[in-house]
């Protein structure tokens, strides 16, 4: 599903974000990155469905290789729930908000219809279809974020720090609907119980570089690996 080969990226200030990465990812598999702030975390995942393109290296998103050419090809395989709710709902409604991908990709309306409501039923929203996104709560509009993902069907989903502004009881909500998800799945995130939940592999990031890729049980439950890359262990484990 994901090939990416010594993929490299350098910001105008200089700041190497990345250096050399190579990361394999197979169809239905769940990746979890994680890493310090300054990492490379957000970089790598921006890379994933287009928003940036390879400076050095490159990427393949099932058989199509990320350029100038194949962004729109690649957003239509990509979907990408950015780590701000706020920078993805900009409708009038919160309806609208959740049509406006599949609307603007040129996707059946009827089907995307029918697919909109039954995410808005599964994510608890549908009664709130007709407010204003400005109006929901930070978690109703972390799920409606995902939802106007997940409406555009995509073959990876791409989720950066998703659990940073949900309470307890939707954080285990997410969780659960997470792991019912059949795609392909991508998760950046601070919250390492969350990965250890949702994620059977995992990745750490360290100034631009894969440090370590293995099981997730086993990488997060290394805390000698974990203090040298600037992590603690998941809360479950620290007890």
């Amino acid at each position: 599903m994901i090939a990416i080969e010594q993929l490299a990226y350098t910001y105008p200030d200089g700041t190497r974000a990345l250096d050399g990465i190579d990361l394999q990812l197979g169809k239905g598999e769940s990746l979890g990155i994680a890493g310090s702030n300054g990492a490379g975390k957000s970089t790598l995942v921006n890379h994933l469905n287009g928003w940036f393109l390879p400076q050095e290296g490159s990427i393949r998103i099932g058989e199509v290789k990320a350029d100038k050419k194949t962004v729109e090809q690649i957003r239509k395989k990509v979907g990408l729930v950015f780590q701000k709710p706020d920078d993805q709902l900009f409708m009038a409604r919160l309806y609208d908000d959740v049509l406006f991908g599949p609307i603007n990709l040129g996707m059946n309306e009827d089907e995307s219809r029918a697919k909109a409501k039954q995410l808005l039923r599964m994510f608890g929203l549908w009664e709130l279809r007709d407010k204003p996104p400005a109006h929901l709560s930070q978690g109703q509009k972390r799920f409606a974020a995902i939802t106007a993902v997940l409406v555009m069907q995509p073959e990876l989903l791409v989720m950066d720090e998703p659990t940073s502004d949900l309470d307890p009881r939707n954080r285990r909500k997410l969780i659960e609907l997470v792991n019912e998800l059949p795609m392909t799945r991508v998760t950046v995130s601070h919250d390492l119980d969350f990965i250890w939940d949702t994620c059977d592999r995992v990745c750490i990031l360290n100034k631009g570089k894969i440090v370590a890729d293995g099981p997730t049980k086993e990488i997060l439950a290394d805390r000698d690996l974990l203090e040298a890359n600037g992590l603690e262990l998941p809360l479950r484990l620290q007890a």
